[in-house]
């Protein structure tokens, strides 16, 4: 088969890969339909993400097909088409019953990190993809819904949800200012409708960007370029800070912003995937009260939001700006590695 292979900070190929096999009985082998490229993936590339070595498939979202099943699985079938969870967990271990998927314990020799294709184990970024714990690590993809849409499901959905949303301690009423339009920024916006914030700003440094936001929950849209930004969002507070900051980018700068923006009391999520330390002041911070969380995604919400894009109370449609073949990946990476310049959001790669 092919798939996109990483050799190292900088250097990816489409290439010819052996096809994957059956490893465990609770695998699921899955033909790729649609996958697509994370923020994260450019990490990776970027060296951010030192696990990952050579020869490793990327990827770790996309819809397909199960084509083969493990013997220990009864709950799939053959035929079936399924959207990949980002996160491969056995649903059994203390961390899976606790709540935290995310750091399955049982995932590929108890690394304790649920984060394992195009990571630890070949991904997604390619036309076969071999998959875990298959009844616990795919979802049936409901009739009429598209895989374009649903891919969308296997990791930024949930990810500015949990990450952004639920541990950000959204509720009713609240002022969110989510800094980073990108992807998972936008599915930040998103998803905290579900909520009820009484204003969501974007801050981002593309003007392009920010004007996006508002068509995915966004009430304001704020350049981070513009010298008096900071002033802009707190015009829009009472004058103390936003109650939730959401940092969706995962660089210092960033991290500095939403810290200098939350009211005292309000809470800090932090999204994005950092590469390099950031300056955490506690001389400063701590007299403000502040509540700050960080994590990876569980992709235990994802059921749910499946039922709500299904049923229409969720549109992620438009996050879609790009679609390619996958032979194409190439330039795809391109495409969504020059954003600012293409305006890509999210790039789809079809088989």
């Amino acid at each position: 088969m092919k798939a996109l292979v990483f050799h190292g900070p900088g250097q990816k190929a489409w290439e010819e890969v052996p096809d994957p096999k059956i490893l465990a009985p609770t695998d699921a082998i899955v033909r790729i339909e649609s996958t697509t490229i994370c923020g994260t993936d450019l990490h990776i590339l970027k060296g951010d993400v030192p696990a990952v070595t050579d020869g490793r498939i990327l990827g770790h979202e996309g819809v397909g097909v199960i084509t083969e099943l493990g013997a220990a699985v009864t709950e799939l079938s053959i035929g079936d088409r399924v959207i990949v969870s980002c996160i491969s967990a056995c649903g059994k271990c203390d961390l899976c019953i606790g709540g935290l998927p995310s750091h399955c314990l049982a995932a590929e020799g108890a690394s304790g990190i649920g984060w394992i294709l195009g990571h630890l184990i070949d991904g997604t970024q390619a036309e076969l993809v071999r998959i875990p714990f298959a009844e616990t690590s795919l979802h049936r993809l409901p009739d009429g819904l598209s895989p374009e849409t649903a891919v969308l499901i296997s990791d930024i959905l949930p990810t500015g949800h949990e990450i952004g949303v639920q541990y950000g301690g959204v509720k009713a009423g609240d002022v969110v200012a989510v800094v980073g339009a990108g992807p998972v920024g936008l599915a930040a916006m998103t998803t905290a409708q579900l909520y009820g914030p009484s204003k969501v700003i974007a801050v981002d440094l593309d003007p392009n960007r920010a004007e996006l936001s508002l068509g995915f929950g966004a009430t304001h849209a704020v350049v981070s370029s513009d010298e008096d930004w900071r002033e802009q969002v707190m015009a829009l507070t009472d004058g103390l800070g936003v109650d939730v900051a959401i940092e969706a980018v995962g660089i210092p700068q960033t991290w500095d912003m939403v810290v200098d923006i939350v009211r005292p009391g309000g809470h800090v999520a932090n999204v994005g995937v950092h590469g390099a330390p950031v300056e955490l002041a506690l001389d400063e911070l701590w007299i403000r009260n502040l509540r700050i969380t960080t994590g990876l995604v569980n992709a235990n919400t994802a059921r749910m939001l499946t039922k709500l894009v299904a049923e229409g109370r969720i549109d992620p449609s438009g996050f879609v700006s790009h679609r390619f073949a996958l032979d194409d990946i190439q330039v795809a990476y391109d495409t969504f590695s020059r954003a600012a310049e293409t305006k890509a959001l999210k790039v789809v790669l079809k088989a």
